[in-house]
């Protein structure tokens, strides 16, 4: 094969195809990732709004990808940024580069088997069974959830992917876990009566022909937790959005354990083992539902000797049922195979949920536990649901050993950097630290010793942004109010809203630490201003955002996944406001148990956990103002605690270097003569 051209010449070759303009940042990111899959050292990079960072990884990834032959993974943590780089990205980029890479790059996408239809469950007719815990659903919600599974067997027939994200109009998550299944679940391609036409199985064999396969982290890390090989083989990995990525693994092993999920799992067996071995189980489902009843909701540091037989019962009652359900025979009825496959299912995660608790409390210290176990309270459909939760107390070991230590990793984000150094998000994904802990923050402790760590090598990198932060932006603190409460907006926050709003015209995207606090103030301010609010909730939240994109006058106020989510460039985005320093409950059980952590060793925990989470989610809420070049604009934080507080300066540190005030008067002159 001829030498291929050199990542500068490819980059600037399809960046002059798809009509853009060359970048000093973009080309210092695309070199850098080059130079780290090249020498296998880890990279880190900090890539603003606007840089072009998806072209910076993606260039150097497919040349390594068609010189080598060995598929490259970019992991993201949002389908919409999934669909960006296959549906735009990736065709518009392989087109780009076909005649100087000799061939046209080829890319697919990946997703976890859940996302797929499958197959057997709708032919053996299991889909069309009332699911394990339907004592949870009203009537009106069962024939409901009957009426969409009828609909998604019928689009079964007709569909080519089997991929929930091309059925349209979409179907409850109920709806559609009774026409899919998970990796524990599924009885494998070569058991399987259907597993030729499994629409899993085709995408994986899809994805190990390609020079770049795009999944999420959610799959990357069930793929790295379960030692499943899911994903092809590879020695590079792309983690795009990697601000996200500790949450998302987190997510991925967090487990829990409720009187109703043992009873489901007892149900499922009836038909497969002798009535005493599921009466036992169920006995030992309705002894633990009747336990959480008795306790308090919260984090468990110990457990008594109830609960610890309780589980115990729970356990070998499990067990007793795996062993006597059997191994599969040869030549059985393939709807008899998926109901075992399923029920074994079930059953293993009852008794390992079971297995894990017991095992974390094993260890006596809590800072040295595995495990955070706590007893939930959530109330659905206006009963509360009473589960034990379980959840590592980091993942930065796991990371270490399943994904640094196996591939080639480059991390990137719009926001990677919190109080100025990239160690706090490095901690939490157990790479050490590359600058001495500052003791005024402590913000390097991080959640594992450095020195478990220590022969990891990362380098770090903060390429910029394309914008002039200083004269496109104003970053105003409303040093002047009070503190903000935890009961919603008190009347002073709701008059500087109103004002601030009033002199944009409209065009200010709200952003609330709570869906409560957002109601409120939009109920509140609804009757004071001339110009229409729209919450979130209200509508399916792209809708929302496309209706306050399209018209300027319009604000939109909302919480969370709007902090992450809106990319609205141009006028109709003309103010920010946040309502308080997003800091995490107080009463986050695997947060403030991750805090004690790192107290145990010497850290801050404050700094070290609930200030970094503020730090990268201030930072994303604060990134939806600058969208473009030509965006104009002011964010306002009404918390005063970002100018008063001793963690202020360490916050703002991690914010874009915008022009500040705590003048109300001069913002609103500005806001005017902005939107005039």
């Amino acid at each position: 094969m001829p030498e291929l051209p050199d990542v500068p010449d490819l980059l600037r070759t399809a960046v002059h195809a798809l009509g853009g303009k060359e970048r000093r940042n973009q080309l210092t990111m695309a070199s850098a990732v080059a130079h780290c899959i090249d020498t296998g050292e880890h990279l880190a990079v900090q890539a603003g709004t606007g840089t072009g960072k998806s072209l910076a990884y993606l260039v150097p990834s497919i040349r390594y990808a068609v010189r080598t032959g060995r598929t490259v993974v970019v992991s993201t943590a949002t389908i919409a940024l999934q669909r960006q780089l296959v549906d735009r990205d990736l065709p518009r980029l392989a087109d780009a580069l076909t005649e100087s890479l000799g061939r046209r790059p080829r890319f697919a996408i990946l997703k976890g088997r859940g996302n797929y239809l499958c197959l057997n469950k709708i032919h053996t007719g299991l889909a069309a069974e009332p699911p394990g815990d339907a004592e949870l659903f009203d009537a009106f919600a069962l024939s409901r959830l009957g009426r969409e599974v009828r609909r998604v067997t019928e689009w079964s027939s007709s569909t080519d992917t089997g991929d929930r994200d091309d059925l349209s109009p979409g179907v409850s998550d109920q709806a559609w876990r009774q026409l899919s299944v998970t990796a524990r679940e599924c009885l494998g391609r070569t058991r399987c009566p259907v597993g030729d036409d499994c629409f899993a199985e085709i995408a994986r064999a899809e994805a190990a022909q390609v020079d770049v396969v795009v999944t999420n982290h959610a799959l990357l890390a069930i793929d790295a937790i379960t030692g499943i090989s899911i994903l092809p083989e590879h020695d590079v990995v792309v983690v795009d959005e990697a601000h996200e990525l500790v949450d998302r693994v987190t997510g991925v092993a967090t487990a829990e354990l409720s009187g109703g999920s043992v009873s489901a799992a007892a149900r499922r067996c009836t038909k497969l083992v002798e009535d005493e071995e599921v009466d036992r189980l169920e006995a030992a489902g309705e002894s633990w539902a009747s336990l959480l009843d008795a306790l308090p909701a919260g984090r468990w540091d110990s457990i008594d000797e109830g609960v610890a037989a309780a589980l115990a019962s729970i356990r070998d009652a499990a067990w007793a049922v795996h062993t006597a359900i059997g191994p599969a025979k040869p030549g059985t009825d393939p709807e008899v195979a998926a109901a075992r496959s399923q029920a074994l299912a079930e059953i293993d995660e009852v008794h390992d949920c079971a297995v894990r608790v017991l095992t974390s409390f094993a260890e006596p210290d809590p800072a040295q536990r595995r495990d955070v176990v706590w007893l939930a309270a959530d109330e659905i459909r206006g009963a509360v649901r009473r589960t034990v939760r379980m959840a590592p107390l980091s993942v930065g070991g796991l990371l270490r050993a399943r994904l640094f230590d196996e591939s080639t990793t480059v991390l990137t984000s719009a926001t990677l950097t919190v109080g100025g150094s990239f160690d706090g998000l490095a901690a939490e994904w157990g790479l050490p630290p590359q600058e001495p802990a500052r003791s005024d923050t402590g913000a390097a402790s991080g959640a594992e010793p450095p020195s478990d760590s220590g022969g990891t090598k990362w380098n770090a990198l903060d390429v910029g942004s394309p914008f002039d932060h200083a004269r496109s932006g104003i970053l105003y603190i409303a040093r002047h109010l009070p503190p903000p409460g935890r009961d919603g907006p008190v009347p002073a926050h709701l008059d500087e809203i109103a004002e601030l709003v009033t002199a944009a015209g409209g065009r200010t995207l709200g952003l609330f630490s709570s869906m409560r606090a957002a109601k409120a103030a939009t109920e509140a301010l609804r009757d004071r201003l001339d110009t229409p609010i729209l919450c979130q909730g209200e509508d399916a939240t792209g809708a929302l955002v496309e209706k306050f994109a399209a018209d300027e006058a319009t604000s939109l106020f909302g919480t969370l996944s709007l902090w992450q989510g809106v990319d609205v460039p141009g006028r109709s985005l003309s103010l920010v406001i946040i309502d308080r320093i997003p800091f995490p409950r107080p009463d986050d059980p695997l947060l403030t148990a991750r805090q004690r952590a790192v107290e145990s060793r010497g850290g801050n925990g404050f700094m070290a956990v609930a200030a970094n989470h503020a730090a990268l989610l201030l930072a994303q809420g604060v990134g939806r103002l600058l969208r473009s070049t030509d965006d104009r604009g002011v964010v306002a934080v009404l918390d005063s605690r970002l100018a008063t507080a001793r963690y202020g300066g360490y916050l703002r540190a991690s914010l874009p270097p915008f022009w500040e005030t705590a003048d109300p008067a001069v913002v609103r002159r500005s806001l005017d003569r902005l939107c005039s």
